[in-house]
């Protein structure tokens, strides 16, 4: 196997993203390091962080890579009756920490996912929600959190972190009111890293990296766009 470039913790320079691996596909760089300049400038250039407690810092970009247009999604007539029963309400960045806290916590005993969400990518993250990059979904049911999502708003691109669910079908709630209030915003991309039959089924699609880069380069940088955080009704 090739191996990928390693960065120097104190100047994260980081390569040309068709230098990334096939196998594992889109493994680019080790370590460096998780701070904001850095974790921004990554997802400027399409690579972001992936690793578990006992590795290195690893740094993907994958092709190719799922996206979902805000356009595009696909709200079933099941789900949009869920959305309007009530059993929920959604609000945006009322609880950043514990709902990636959430998404770090395996999903049963036998399953690990979630546990590359580690002590040191929580803390990085709340630090960029600090500074107003990172933001959360939480959906609610009475007094308790059902589901929600995190990720980062660069510009009109939103990269998609991790989303979890206590009750079913939380986190498509919570997906929904977030790609329907990007839209009404002017987002144009979500980044949805890698595809999983539950983004597809709300409209989801893989492109080829270098067009992932091109839309990042158009879309990512727009400094002048002051999103609002504040959720509207969803229209589903």
């Amino acid at each position: 196997m090739d191996i990928p470039v390693w960065l120097d913790q104190n100047d994260c320079r980081f390569p040309d993203s068709r230098l990334a691996l096939r196998q594992p596909n889109g493994l680019l760089a080790v370590g460096g390091s998780l701070d904001p300049d850095t974790l921004l400038k990554a997802y400027h250039q399409g690579i972001f962080p992936w690793y578990s407690d006992d590795q290195p810092l690893l740094w993907w970009s994958p092709d190719p890579r799922a996206v979902l247009f805000p356009e595009q999604l696909h709200v079933s007539r099941s789900l949009r009756r869920t959305i309007h029963s009530g059993r929920f309400t959604v609000t945006a960045d009322q609880a950043f920490e514990r709902v990636i806290r959430a998404c770090a916590t395996p999903r049963s005993a036998r399953d690990e996912a979630g546990t590359w969400i580690t002590a040191a990518m929580r803390d990085a993250y709340n630090r960029l929600h600090q500074l107003g990059y990172a933001h959360s979904i939480e959906v609610w049911q009475a007094d308790a959190l059902a589901g929600g999502l995190y990720g980062l708003a660069l510009g009109r691109v939103f990269f998609g972190e991790s989303m979890f669910h206590h009750q079913r079908d939380a986190s498509k709630v919570a997906l929904v009111y977030l790609v329907q209030h990007l839209q009404i915003q002017g987002f144009r991309l979500i980044d949805c890293q890698q595809a999983t039959s539950h983004l597809e089924s709300l409209g989801a699609t893989t492109i080829p990296r270098n067009q992932f880069n091109e839309l990042l380069q158009r879309y990512s940088y727009d400094e002048r766009f002051k999103p609002n955080w504040r959720l509207s009704a969803t229209q589903s």
